[in-house]
């Protein structure tokens, strides 16, 4: 499910509301992660800015700056890599959703329309509260055995 596309207008008004400079590394940035389908890492967002001249540097610094500010979300799903992805308008960082991860191929999807159950609620209540949701097993692809990482 792909998400929405934005005008480079709002990636620009979003940017500076935050009290950042829309530089053209930052605007590519945001646009290409708003419009990722999973959460990218910093490796998935370097490569893919390199086609534009934006150094690995500056994409990592891009991606810090944006998530201290509250446009992205990073996270670490078990693997030891951070992985961004847009905090979307009317969300703040605390409004995480679920992740699967593929054990095999490393393959993230989000599950945005999971939620645990009321009883899940109450017995997790119990012991503390939950601020991430992970799954992890075999992707579709995998499980099939036609993944082609």
């Amino acid at each position: 499910m792909k998400r929405r596309p934005s005008s480079t207008e709002s990636t620009k008004d979003a940017i500076r509301a935050v009290g950042l400079r829309a530089t053209p590394a930052r605007l590519a940035t945001l646009q290409m992660l708003r419009e990722a389908i999973s959460p990218m890492t910093h490796a998935e967002v370097a490569e893919r800015l390199a086609e534009n001249g934006v150094d690995k540097a500056t994409a990592f610094r891009n991606l810090n700056d944006m998530t201290d500010a509250g446009l992205l979300r990073r996270t670490e799903l078990g693997d030891h890599v951070y992985r961004f992805e847009e905090i979307r308008p009317g969300e703040d960082d605390s409004d995480t959703h679920p992740h699967f991860l593929c054990t095999v191929c490393g393959t993230v999807s989000c599950l945005g329309s999971v939620k645990l159950t009321a009883s899940s609620q109450r017995a997790s209540q119990a012991v503390g509260e939950v601020t991430e949701i992970l799954l992890r097993g075999r992707c579709n692809d995998c499980k099939s055995g036609t993944a082609t990482r």
